[in-house]
């Protein structure tokens, strides 16, 4: 049963989802049970309506409330999770943002954080698996079913599959590809074309050497409960490239990780894109007030403008999508007005936009910008609940059909009323 939810919430991440998880995924006992009751009493004196079964309405209910989860996020890490802490948030910087991106994840209240030279000499690398190139004519082997086991790390997993006298080696590849692909074990599968020929090559997600000499998966069918022989006949055991360590040095120091992605003094949060040049280091460290403000309040208004557009895409296939948009440009409206001589204009569609200029000539004035962030916070705490009232329940943004209204005074609750998506999650699974 885990391998089935596993699968589900892989191909529904992959699907669906439009960022990567964040540490504002992780949550308190006390925060989901807060939700839960949340979503309890939302459901008390909700009506019952006819189940959603059209696709493209799952796909909307279930992206919006990916949409509003990512709004949520954009604004908490601005710090707008604490009443006095939104825009607050410090801000990091790279002399190149090529080769180095970087995030500040240190304490806001510190009063020193230094600067730091890196000069990256090798990245991180995943292996890869590149199988026989064989051309598009009917397998050799005989029709049967076939088995092989892929072993990542600690974990081993078992794939099964048929082939028939019709099958040609595309066929077989092609298929393996869906198989492997959908299965989220922490592999790709991808089709490599040479001439007239294709060959199934395999690419570990994970970087690093791990423990086992930069190979960080393996794949036999030595020990298959069906027929073996696919392995050798598809070359899928052929490891063409080793995963390596990623080489650096910070400050003149070496190191190495397993991974591009890492933590730096647990300051920075760093991500290695390119190599340098030779005695060319990237400087990373802090920006300015002035700079960390204007950025902040550029990434409030890009996750406003990125939910909006979210919302308005599916204007023409979901009514109630237009109620969303129009809910949130109406919030937006509310403050435009005062937020206008601060450098932020809406524009006819409902989107907005920032003057930087405008934003960092307001800001010598103290009375102004006192008055105009104290707006903005109200502007990001009004986004906050809209986010959290739409991932809490996007099938209030369905068209739906009512059944029957609950008696009043003798309701009961009904809690999977409103989260009709989480079935969505197994949709063709069960």
């Amino acid at each position: 049963m885990s391998n089935v939810l596993n699968t589900v919430y892989n191909n529904y991440l992959t699907a669906y989802g439009p960022k990567a998880l964040s540490k504002y995924d992780t949550h308190k006992k006390s925060e989901l049970r807060s939700v839960y009751n949340s979503i309890v009493k939302l459901s008390k004196d909700a009506p019952w309506y006819l189940p959603t079964t059209n696709k493209d309405t799952q796909q909307y209910a279930i992206s919006m409330k990916e949409n509003a989860r990512t709004l949520h996020h954009t604004i908490a890490g601005l710090g707008g999770l604490e009443a006095d802490g939104v825009l607050d948030k410090k801000r990091a910087y790279t002399s190149s943002e090529d080769i180095v991106s970087v995030n500040y994840v240190g304490e806001e209240d510190a009063e020193e954080v230094p600067s730091f030279e890196l000069e990256v000499k090798a990245l991180a690398t995943p292996q890869k698996n590149l199988g026989n190139f064989l051309p598009n004519h009917k397998m050799s082997l005989p029709p049967d079913h076939y088995s092989f086991d892929v072993e990542i790390g600690n974990s081993s997993y078992e794939f099964q599959f048929s082939v028939n006298d019709t099958d040609t080696n595309r066929d077989i590849q092609e298929r393996l590809s869906r198989l492997i692909n959908n299965a989220g074990i922490g592999l790709k599968a991808d089709l490599v074309e040479e001439r007239d020929s294709t060959a199934l090559r395999l690419t570990s997600e994970a970087t690093g050497e791990g423990n086992n000499a930069g190979q960080l998966f393996t794949i036999t069918d030595d020990n298959s409960s069906k027929r073996s022989g696919m392995v050798a006949y598809l070359g899928l055991d052929y490891v063409t490239d080793f995963a390596q360590n990623a080489e650096f040095s910070v400050n003149g120091t070496a190191y190495s990780a397993s991974s591009n992605h890492f933590t730096l003094s647990k300051l920075f949060e760093v991500e290695l894109q390119n190599l340098t040049e030779e005695d060319s280091p990237v400087t990373i460290g802090l920006k300015t007030d002035m700079e960390s403000l204007t950025e902040n309040i550029s990434h409030l208004i890009g996750g406003y403008n990125d939910f909006l557009k979210a919302a308005s895409s599916y204007a023409e296939q979901q009514s109630k999508s237009k109620q969303l948009a129009g809910e949130v440009t109406d919030i937006a409206k509310h403050y435009t007005d005062s937020l206008e001589s601060f450098g932020i204009t809406m524009e006819p569609e409902g989107s907005l936009k920032v003057d930087a200029n405008l934003i960092q000539e307001t800001a010598k004035n103290p009375q102004e910008i006192t008055k105009a962030l104290g707006n903005l916070s109200q502007f990001a705490s009004s986004l906050l609940k809209k986010s959290n009232q739409v991932a809490l329940n996007p099938m209030d943004y369905v068209q739906k059909t009512v059944v029957a209204y609950k008696n009043p005074g003798h309701n009961f609750t009904s809690p999977y009323n409103a989260s009709a998506y989480s079935g969505m999650m197994f949709n063709s699974y069960c």
